[in-house]
């Protein structure tokens, strides 16, 4: 379908050892702390921001942007070391790195005292749970603090704690380019290994040889020959006997079509997504072969869909840039019907909202799917158009995606971003969560909704909450970085509509 194409183009002491994972929940005893703080604190967890900006893209977590975590260390150091390891654990997170940061400044005696370095290291478990995610939290509390022995007592028990089958698993899906690798750690931490399979895969690690095998290092093994593996036929037998994933497999094999077809059977939802123009590229997935239809049944396969917690926004990159370059049509029928399923796992906000869409300055894809994924989500939403003027959008949730963008069309020109919150007060409507979004690059002071907010809010004693989603870099302000009910959403991608809603269900 061109439309889809079409829609794209345009567009103190240290402590001795660290405690063990179940000791770690202390609520702590600090005195009663101003609500906004934990609001802050639980935002930069949640959105790796606490200054009211997400962008899109993906910037490292900084000092400058963790100033409440700071203050709110010194409050109650506790609390903070158990949000944390809630927002890394019930997959609120749009991103882990902000906790890991927390995480570190937690174990550090610059920002914490020694009870919470005691349980911030005892959630390391917890919250670094691959090891990419250990190696980025080595990478910042080195920034914070030395390697005294609690900290290396910490790493050594996140090593000695797995069973040596994940611990190998986690450890070969490594991914290059990280500042710490695994044999740093291990150097550092110098774990006491509990058994010969242990030792062996320390060894490994350290030195790069493997001096024995056992039952538990029997993917090592495998990865270990296919490194040194000439044959095609080898690889493809240790991929289907010893379940190597994608990530395993020496780079010289990666444009074999034989071996990406028995890949297929542990690649996980996400992972097929990003390299479907590969294996299509390559020549695996071809019209009529049999892993195309395996691809199919897998892509439009509800449970896969589930639990990959894939977004609709996804699915609809996916789709446009599949159709751009590699054009299988069976592949791309089932993008589609892949997008217009994943809609019925889309989480409700449980906010009253009012989406409104700028059709003075267009923001297709973004203004597409947030109306599509809000309709089927939120079946008591308002939704509407504005440019100088503002309309109802009378869209239903089994339109098709060339129904709502149609709808959206309009011309180029001036906007007004204060009629949302004007528009809902003039007609009563009790609103929770105005949502704007938006291809403009800012408003003069009487077309921003900010002043138009703060009024229905004292009208109508409703602490609504505002996000502005801008597809365009911004000239001014348009929101109120000082207003923790308050978000920009700097760009957009498949992961803003999850951090939408969960700074809605703040």
């Amino acid at each position: 379908m061109s439309h889809l194409t079409r829609l794209f183009s345009q567009h103190p002491a240290r402590p001795a050892g660290p405690l063990h994972p179940e000791q770690v929940v202390d609520r702590g005893s600090g005195p009663v702390t101003p609500a906004g703080l934990w609001t802050q604190l639980n935002h930069f967890l949640i959105l790796g921001t606490a200054g009211g900006v997400f962008p899109a893209r993906r910037p490292r977590p900084s000092m400058t942007a963790a100033q409440p975590v700071q203050a709110a260390l010194a409050l109650d150091g506790a609390r903070v070391v158990n949000l944390t390891i809630e927002a890394s654990s019930s997959e609120r997170a749009a991103r882990r790195d902000p906790a890991l940061f927390v995480l570190a400044m937690a174990a550090s005696p610059v920002f914490a005292d020694a009870r919470t370095n005691q349980l911030a290291l005892a959630a390391l478990p917890l919250v670094a749970r691959t090891g990419r995610q250990l190696c980025r939290f080595a990478e910042y509390v080195d920034a914070m603090r030395g390697w005294g022995r609690g900290l290396r007592s910490a790493i050594a028990h996140w090593y000695l704690a797995k069973p040596v089958p994940e611990l190998t698993r986690l450890m070969l899906r490594q991914k290059q380019g990280e500042r710490w690798t695994h044999r740093d750690l291990l150097r550092l931490a110098h774990p006491k290994p509990a058994s010969e399979s242990q030792r062996a895969l320390f060894g490994w690690a350290v030195e790069g040889r493997l001096t024995t095998t056992s039952e538990d290092l029997s993917q090592l093994y495998a990865f270990e020959l296919a490194r040194q593996s000439t044959e095609e036929s080898e690889i493809v037998r240790l991929v289907e006997d010893y379940r190597l994933t994608h990530e395993m497999i020496p780079a010289r094999w990666t444009d074999s079509p034989r071996v990406w077809e028995a890949l297929l059977d542990t690649l996980p939802y996400t992972a097929m997504l990003r390299r479907l123009r590969k294996m299509t590229g390559i020549g695996l997935l071809q019209p009529f072969s049999p892993a195309t239809a395996l691809v199919v049944s897998r892509l439009i396969d509800r449970r896969r869909i589930e639990r990959a917690r894939v977004h609709p926004a996804a699915l609809l990159a996916a789709l446009a840039a599949y159709r751009r370059h590699s054009p299988v049509r069976s592949i791309s029928d089932a993008l589609e019907e892949a997008f217009y399923r994943s809609f019925e796992f889309v989480e409700a906000s449980g906010s009253r909202i009012y989406l409104a869409l700028d059709t003075g300055a267009p923001a297709a894809p973004a203004s597409a799917v947030m109306a599509m994924a809000t309709t089927r989500s939120e079946p008591d939403a308002i939704i509407a158009a504005f440019d100088e003027q503002i309309r109802p959008l009378a869209i239903g949730p089994r339109d098709r995606l060339d129904r709502v963008s149609e709808a959206l069309r309009g011309g180029a020109g001036a906007s007004d971003a204060s009629l949302p919150p004007r528009d809902a007060l003039e007609r009563g409507l009790r609103v929770d969560a105005f949502l704007i979004v938006t291809g403009s690059e800012g408003w003069d002071n009487n077309r921003q909704p900010v002043r138009a907010l703060e009024e229905y809010r004292r009208q109508t004693g409703i602490p609504a909450k505002l996000v502005v989603i801008a597809v365009n870099p911004l000239r001014t302000a348009v929101t109120d970085p000082g207003d923790s009910r308050q978000l920009l959403v700097a760009g957009f991608n498949a992961g803003v509509p999850a951090v939408i809603r969960e700074f809605l269900r703040e």
